[in-house]
């Protein structure tokens, strides 16, 4: 499995409702409230060899409320 981040930014006052449709689809390994130029964090894999643009196109984005997204691709973890 391949880990990736989605840092999530939200239409004011939808953070808690994106968060909760997130974690309802069951498409997240764990979802995270930050502070900052983005409301949420969250960590996602894919089988090995998926294509992630496709994933967040097809999984995360079509959540309502979510005004941006930036993918952070992982290589190793230490």
């Amino acid at each position: 499995m391949t880990p990736f981040f989605v840092m999530i930014k939200c239409k004011l006052g939808e953070t808690y409702k994106v968060a909760n449709a997130i974690a309802d689809a069951e498409i997240a390994s764990e979802i995270y409230s930050t502070s900052g130029d983005y409301d949420l964090l969250v960590k996602f894999y894919v089988e090995d060899g998926a294509d992630i643009g496709h994933f967040v196109n097809e999984k995360v984005h079509p959540v309502a409320g979510i005004h941006d997204t930036k993918t952070v691709i992982t290589f190793k973890a230490f």
